[in-house]
């Protein structure tokens, strides 16, 4: 090439260069402010971004409490379980293992596929909740991307349907939804933790960050119930409620001195381990929410107000005539024609018209004051969810045909822990206990409803109901003296008015009647056939029940069966307080 075509080339423009050097400055300039922008202008916004790109806070469960009875024997226990959960975005990206996933979880791969798709927006997916440890950790080992698990705990109850209804259940999410687990959902359940922790892409956690909160468990919660007689209520209730073909029925016993509630039974029951037992006819808590027409059980309390107000002695005689009487337009009728008859005949024989006559003689306010003073107008106020109210309508709404029918138990509606809270004051000299399902150590001081003498001349009159001669004969048990009610009260109709052909069947009573540890109530309600009076379908329950819990609970006997001398007035025998119950620290 020639010195001249050389010199040619290197000429270039001076346009050329400007027009080079403007572009790369603009460029230069642009970088650097798009450099500020990002580094000091929206530092903190992308700094925050990328954090929840990265950072993630996980949430540790605190671990539920468990549930006892007083004894200690677990009721509700909470054992470690693995949830699965994916990003949907990632398991979608990989169908090969979407459908091992699916299989692996006995699930439908186009089913989980759908469920994923509806969800492709998020992060986090529970694709199946509480895993046994071991079938989490197969699901995991197919190394699926974006498919992770978490431990979560499921809950358990070792007593199945027999403590069901008191002890109720949780939810997925471990929240407490039906009985004692929603009554003590804030104290069970404890605190949930959290740790800050770094995820891959993938999502998984490659480093954690200052600032955990540990979890913090909750508090055990011990119940009064004695796991043993729940057993044996259970048991017995289930099988008088086969026998007699009957819609349900309840039972419950209590400690007399303390009001601790020893058993709750009610059917008919359902699995709180089973979801897809637990159904409302099966979850409600009979012997709680459920309130009924308390019949002839509440002619002790009656008699007991007409003994404190001195309108009648035990030797007052009522004359009961040919076994009815008119109360204006009502027909007050009883099974057997008595003619003159004491208070306690009155009783063992369950006389309506005797009733009646004592009502009507004292009058409604009496009679209503007699009811308050046993509890009858107040809430039990038990701690249970649901618990119902009574209803005892003011004494100046009475007329006459209203005051006799409360005298035998109509027109007012209790539950049956009114009922055995007011026999409680009966069995406990006049001081009636607060019943209680928790065993908390706390005893709130007895009310007082009637006086000592007035209660044990109840209570020896009652004795009578379960001799020969009462209507709760078997009631008795061998080598105890038995002081009891029987009550056979017919439901309201659905057209109104009372149903001849559906009845409840009743039977409420305290044994060792010379110094009463233990009161049971059982009720039968709707029993079929021909059988439906209370001392013919509920006392036998009664008996059984009652003298298995005397055994268990060591309890001695206060009767020495055909030598003992005839039933008197009973001298008051020294025993230990309160019932065996397990040790505190």
């Amino acid at each position: 090439m020639s010195h001249g075509r050389a010199h040619k080339l290197r000429q270039v423009p001076a346009w050329r260069r400007l027009l080079v050097l403007t572009v790369l400055g603009a460029g230069a300039l642009g970088i650097t402010a798009r450099a500020f922008h990002l580094q000091v202008i929206e530092r903190e916004f992308l700094a925050s971004k990328g954090a929840e790109r990265q950072v993630r806070t996980v949430v540790q469960q605190g671990h539920r409490a468990a549930i006892r009875d007083r004894r200690g024997e677990p009721l509700a226990l909470s054992a470690p379980v693995e949830s699965v959960w994916c990003v949907p975005s990632a398991l979608l990206g990989a169908p090969e293992h979407l459908d091992a996933v699916a299989q692996m979880l006995g699930q439908q791969a186009p089913v989980l596929t759908r469920f994923l798709q509806e969800r492709a927006e998020r992060q986090f997916v529970y694709i199946e909740r509480g895993l046994p440890p071991d079938q989490a950790r197969r699901v995991l080992a197919l190394k699926a991307p974006g498919v992770f698990s978490t431990r979560e705990y499921r809950r358990y109850y070792p007593a199945g349907e027999v403590a069901g209804q008191v002890v109720g259940f949780t939810d997925v999410d471990g929240k407490g939804r039906e009985g004692m687990e929603l009554a003590h959902d804030d104290s069970l359940r404890g605190q949930d933790g959290s740790r800050r922790v770094i995820r891959d892409a993938r999502g998984r956690i490659v480093e954690d960050t200052d600032g955990a909160v540990p979890a913090q468990p909750g508090d055990d919660l011990y119940l009064s119930m004695d796991l043993r007689l729940q057993y044996l209520a259970y048991r017995e209730l289930k099988q008088a409620v086969s026998k007699h073909k009957a819609k349900g029925g309840l039972v419950v016993v209590a400690d007399a001195h303390t009001g601790e509630l020893l058993a709750v039974a009610s059917q008919p029951g359902y699995n709180p381990n089973n979801p897809e037992d637990r159904k409302p006819g099966r979850m409600r808590n009979r012997a709680i929410v459920d309130s009924f027409e308390p019949g002839s059980t509440v002619k002790p309390l009656l008699v007991a107000q007409a003994l404190e107000i001195g309108a009648f002695d035990a030797s007052s005689q009522i004359d009961t005539g040919d076994g009815w009487m008119q109360v204006a337009r009502l027909t007050v009728r009883d099974i057997h024609a008595l003619g003159s008859a004491d208070l306690g005949l009155i009783l063992s024989k369950s006389s309506n018209v005797g009733a009646a006559k004592i009502g009507l003689q004292i009058g409604a306010e009496n009679v209503w004051q007699g009811y308050q003073k046993f509890g009858l107008g107040d809430r039990v106020a038990s701690g249970f969810p649901g618990e119902t109210s009574p209803v005892l309508h003011p004494p100046d709404q009475w007329g006459q045909i209203a005051t006799a029918t409360a005298s035998y138990g109509y027109g007012l509606s209790v539950n049956a822990l009114h009922l055995v809270r007011a026999y409680a004051a009966l069995a406990n000299d006049g001081l009636m206990p607060q019943l209680k399902l928790v065993d908390d150590g706390r005893q709130a001081p007895p009310q007082r409803a009637i006086s000592a003498a007035t209660a044990r001349m109840v209570r020896h009159m009652l004795e009578q109901v379960s001799v020969q001669g009462g209507t709760g004969t078997r009631a008795s048990i061998p080598g105890y003296r038995v002081a009891g009610k029987t009550g056979t009260v017919r439901k309201v109709a659905d057209t109104g008015g009372y149903d001849a052909k559906r009845h409840q069947s009743v039977f409420v009573g305290m044994v060792p009647a010379r110094n009463p540890r233990l009161i049971g109530l059982v009720m039968i309600d709707e029993p079929g056939g021909d059988d439906y009076y209370g001392g013919v379908v509920s006392a036998p329950v009664f008996a059984t029940v009652l003298q298995g819990a005397l055994r268990l609970l060591q309890i001695a006997p206060d009767a020495c069966g055909e030598d003992c001398e005839p039933l008197s007035m009973p001298p008051q025998v020294a025993m230990p307080a309160t019932l065996p119950t397990r040790p505190r620290s």
